[in-house]
């Protein structure tokens, strides 16, 4: 009856085996007296709730944790009062990612998001930032915000929604999560990454728009021995369904790591994604092999539109070495080559493993990383020509019309859709025990994940954001996400002081780059100096 069953009972049903045996034992010893009615009674009614935990499709948790998750639901009802009289004390903050994640549960689930009493944030702390309004707020007639993207150089352009599914591939999210993104990407209108692991049979499978990333191992279109293989590029590039295709050069939580799927790990499924041998290590080098300079970087973008024919092609890094990025801005310029766009991840983003020290002290938060390449382009005048996305702990409404009033175009989230598919951050991913489903290669985990019932909360989650937006908007009295600029965010810099974004940040006008005049920041101290032949920075700089 239950496809869960095999010969093997995993851990987590014991409990609902247990109650099972003893409901059949109890009921046998009611029928001679030896056992009370209302025991037999209490039985049967955790037995039926098992039994419906098994069935329903909603609570992934229950589907793997039949009778005990509830325990985890009980606990989350009391919790504010819990967190009120023992945890938080008077006036102090809810935690980020906690307030953080309700907020997505509830619109994912198409619940209200209003609540009662105010902030829940202490508007003292330093860095607290907030939204100037007007008093004449605007009418904006939907929150369907779209972006063009697609330069001179290509021939098929997309017009992207505000808000995306950033990165994640198959075999590190299961099966049924993919489906769920994707699904839920095409019932709401929007992109879904794919992340370095390729196109796998479950991105196809409710034929979702995509973004084909292609990272060092160039998973799904590589030769044998890793290289890339311009023939199987093309196979999957001119499919109906891939929109956009991205380079990766970084990620955000582990910027230059590569990576490395152990063989056992490798399974018929992810080898037919990533073009690999089953049950062989799967590498994702540190670097790529196509190209080792700015201007052969440009030239493999140029490679790939051609062979896509005219998609918008574009790559993501998140900025490490200043000079570096200022090499690839300055190969635009002496190749004409321009990507179609360009997606900034931030060091705040996350992964499913990475060296601790990676994860906290490598690479540029997604803020100062967004403005450095926004004010490049405007510097040399090319920000009208290239699109820019963000990603990087975007979750809420807020955190996208920042970083549109940093500099880009549109935001991926990551995070924020894995809530949406019922994530609890049990922070399991690496050992394939994640209690929902949605980050482990485990049949018997994994189908407690439904996908039509996550796939309406990817797309509940993506139009909710997008309406709070629209509302933000007009209380600023603006008329489109465009219109946001560093002027509409206000920052606390110390208890009794607060600026405008616009006195914090940097900012270069059109075409100042190309000026003969003095530089400050970052542009004194590396753009002179770097190169679109190489990637070091000169030692006789220093």
């Amino acid at each position: 009856m239950l496809n869960w069953i095999d010969q093997r009972v995993p851990v987590r049903y014991i409990a609902f085996f247990a109650i099972v045996a003893l409901w059949v034992l109890s009921a046998l010893q009611l029928v001679v007296g030896q056992v009370s009615f209302l025991w037999v009674l209490l039985l049967t009614g955790l037995v039926v709730v098992g039994v419906h935990d098994l069935q329903q499709s909603t609570h992934a948790i229950l589907r793997n944790y039949p009778i005990i998750g509830h325990v985890r639901f009980l606990l989350e009802f009391i919790r504010p009062e819990l967190r009120q009289y023992f945890i938080e004390g008077d006036g102090e903050a809810v935690p980020f990612s906690r307030s953080q994640r309700s907020l997505v549960y509830a619109r994912a689930k198409g619940e209200s998001d209003k609540r009662p009493f105010g902030t829940q944030l202490n508007v003292r702390e330093v860095g607290y930032e907030w939204l100037t309004h007007s008093i004449s707020p605007s009418v904006i007639a939907s929150h369907d915000f779209r972006v063009h993207v697609g330069g001179a150089q290509c021939q098929q352009p997309y017009e992207i929604s505000l808000f995306n599914v950033s990165a994640m591939s198959f075999g590190a999210l299961s099966a049924n999560a993919i489906m769920a993104l994707n699904l839920g990407a095409k019932k709401g209108g929007f992109i879904h990454d794919t992340g370095e692991g390729s196109i796998s049979r479950y991105h196809r499978e409710h034929g979702g728009d995509l973004i084909w990333e292609i990272g060092s191992g160039y998973f799904g279109c590589r030769n044998d021995d890793g290289t890339f293989n311009a023939d199987r590029f093309k196979l999957n590039a001119l499919s109906p369904q891939v929109k956009m295709i991205e380079i990766k050069l970084s990620q955000g939580a582990k910027p230059g790591h590569g990576g490395v799927l152990p063989g056992p790990k490798v399974t018929p499924e992810i080898a037919e994604a990533r073009g690999v041998p089953v049950g062989v290590d799967c590498v994702s080098p540190a670097a790529h092999s196509s190209f080792s300079t700015p201007t052969e970087l440009l030239q493999f973008v140029q490679t790939l539109r051609e062979l896509s024919e005219g998609k918008p092609v574009g790559f993501k890094l998140c900025i490490g070495h200043p000079w570096e990025w200022f090499g690839i801005a300055k190969a635009m310029q002496t190749t004409g080559i321009l990507p179609d766009f360009i997606v900034v991840d931030g060091s705040e983003g996350g992964t499913g493993a990475a060296p601790v020290e990676f994860t906290d002290h490598m690479g540029m938060p997604m803020l100062e990383g967004l403005r450095l390449v926004h004010n490049t382009l405007v510097g040399l005048n090319l920000r009208d020509h290239i699109r820019l996305g963000a990603s990087g702990k975007i979750i809420s409404g807020f955190d996208v019309m920042r970083t549109l009033a940093l500099g880009a175009d549109w935001c991926n989230s990551a995070r924020g859709f894995m809530f949406a598919l019922g994530c609890i951050q049990a922070q399991t991913c690496h050992t394939g025990n994640c209690p929902t489903g949605v980050t482990t290669q485990d049949p018997k985990r994994q189908i407690a994940l439904v996908v039509p019932s996550k796939a309406d909360r990817v797309r509940n989650f993506h139009r909710q954001t997008l309406e709070s937006v629209q509302e933000m908007l007009q209380a600023t009295g603006l008329s489109k996400p465009a219109d946001l600029n560093l002027q509409h965010i206000m920052r606390r810099v110390s208890e009794h002081e607060i600026q405008n974004l616009s006195d914090l940040m940097p900012s270069l006008s059109k075409g100042e780059l190309l000026e003969d005049k003095p530089l400050e920041g970052f542009f004194a101290k590396y753009w002179h100096a770097a190169s679109p032949d190489h990637f070091q920075l000169p030692s006789f700089h220093f």
